[in-house]
């Protein structure tokens, strides 16, 4: 994304946009950077793309051929693993049920005429069922994910319990010569409020409090997610040349060539250890491919944003759906606090956000607001001169902001500042501590980086540069 200031700078590729990352914060390696030449960086995209689509007729098909598959079951672990977790994790929770429901129930009818043993007994006998049943239910919950989400435990653990009480107790009817008919459903239903309601609390309570986390310890699901680096995108839409533009002028975009650029820049982040998923396609909005404008994950929380953009507000859909199959919790900013993720950028556990034409001071309230008791501090920093924060500034991995002098409207407020030759320079998103992905078109700053000791890998993405993007905002980083 660049400004009316760029044509100051003499670099060729001055009418190109630029933007940033938000590179968390460790120490830079001692690899040398690999600058190619520019014979190179022009043949890159179509050699290195596994399976381009044909032009805009592919888009708002299936997901390509060689991304990787939307995370499943328990998230990566061994099937043995997964299922013994859930086994466990049931049992333990319809077990524990089982004798919270007898323990009270013994203790509100004990009596001295009538033996203990005999109250126990009689109690055991008629809950049995109920908590096979419930047992079931809940492993087959905890098979599929349910124990990844609190909301998804309590859920799931009420409905298992009233089903398994609901089923125990038909069964202990039928089973005393009792037809089945519509005058036993009124009982059936009302042991829920009576004799059942122990039971029934006593399974939920058991599955949300030790259930969940016997499952997320047992099966690794925490520590798989905790390994997995993953890469949301989305593939270009067939009206890419209609995007929004606020400092540029619109120019002829090649739809063919968008698609292999975007391509090569799936398979540079699948190249160097990243999974990718992608985000459901959305055709209708021109600029949905700058997937990173729609939404903002801090650790384990996915913060769906509200663009500036009219144009833009639909594109979150997806987004969410992705985001929540990640097993990420999701909070939301709504109108009238608007703000785009190309305005936010994460320098450690500091958050510096653009107060621009796409993020009002609502939007950087809300953010404060969210992002506070996750323990990220938020600085707000002027944004006149560029569409976003991040088409001024970025960060390497050593928490250095990096920009263009030229575009930069606030240097001042950032600890550590480097400044890069070329504008389109300044976005750069970190692969790993050592290595940078880096738009093609700034080879001089390719070269700067390389002798700060980064690994750069440069991709051409001239087609979405033409549209105010970038290598951040083609991609949300997760892990």
């Amino acid at each position: 994304m660049t400004d009316s200031r760029e044509n100051e700078s003499d670099n060729d590729h001055s009418s190109h946009p630029v933007s940033g990352d938000d590179a968390a914060a460790a120490t830079a390696g001692e690899a040398s950077a690999r600058v190619p030449t520019a014979s190179a960086v022009a043949s890159a995209p179509a050699e290195a793309a596994a399976a381009p689509r044909a032009g805009a007729a592919g888009r708002g098909a299936s997901p390509r051929a060689g991304a990787s598959a939307p995370r499943t079951g328990s998230g990566g672990v061994s099937l043995g693993r997964a299922l013994s977790a859930a086994l466990v994790a049931a049992g333990v929770s319809a077990i524990l049920g089982l004798l919270f429901s007898v323990l009270t129930l013994f203790s509100a009818s004990f009596s001295a005429s009538q033996p203990g043993a005999a109250v126990l007994g009689t109690l055991l006998d008629y809950w049995t069922v109920h908590t096979l049943i419930a047992f079931v239910l809940l492993a087959a919950l905890a098979g599929i994910g349910a124990y990844r989400r609190v909301w998804t435990t309590i859920i799931g653990s009420v409905l298992a319990a009233v089903v398994g009480a609901l089923l125990g107790s038909l069964i202990a009817v039928t089973s005393q010569g009792a037809p089945v008919s519509g005058d036993i459903v009124a009982p059936l239903f009302g042991t829920l409020l009576g004799l059942n309601l122990m039971f029934v609390i006593g399974v939920s309570l058991a599955s949300v409090l030790l259930g969940r986390r016997l499952w997320i310890r047992l099966s690794g699901d925490g520590e798989a997610r905790a390994r997995e680096r993953v890469a949301l995108v989305r593939i270009p839409s067939s009206r890419l040349a209609e995007g929004e533009l606020t400092h540029l002028e619109r120019r002829p975009v090649d739809a063919e060539l968008a698609d292999q650029q975007w391509e090569r820049y799936v398979l540079a982040f699948e190249e160097h250890g990243w999974a990718t998923r992608e985000v459901p396609p959305a055709d209708a909005h021109p600029d949905s491919v700058f997937v990173e404008d729609a939404v903002l994950v801090l650790g384990e929380t996915a913060v769906l944003l509200m663009s500036g953009a009219d144009s833009r507000r639909g594109e979150r859909t997806g987004v969410e759906d992705s985001v929540r199959d990640l097993g990420l919790d999701v909070v939301s900013i709504d109108l009238p606090a608007t703000i785009d993720g190309g305005d936010v950028l994460e320098v450690g556990r500091t958050l510096y956000v653009g107060s621009s034409s796409r993020t009002n001071a609502e939007g950087i309230r809300r953010l404060r607001e969210i992002a506070g008791p996750l323990g990220y501090a938020v600085v707000a920093v002027p944004v006149a001169s560029t569409l976003h924060l991040k088409s001024q500034v970025t960060a390497l991995p050593d928490g250095t902001v990096i920009g263009h002098e030229a575009l930069v409207d606030a240097a001042s407020l950032f600890p550590s500042f480097l400044a890069v030759p070329e504008p389109e320079g300044v976005a750069v998103v970190a692969l790993d501590e050592h290595t940078l992905l880096l738009s093609a078109a700034a080879p001089r700053t390719a070269e700067l980086l390389g002798r700060l000791g980064y690994e750069v890998v440069p991709v051409d993405i001239s087609e979405f540069e033409k549209l105010e993007g970038c290598v951040t905002c083609l991609s949300v980083r997760v892990g």
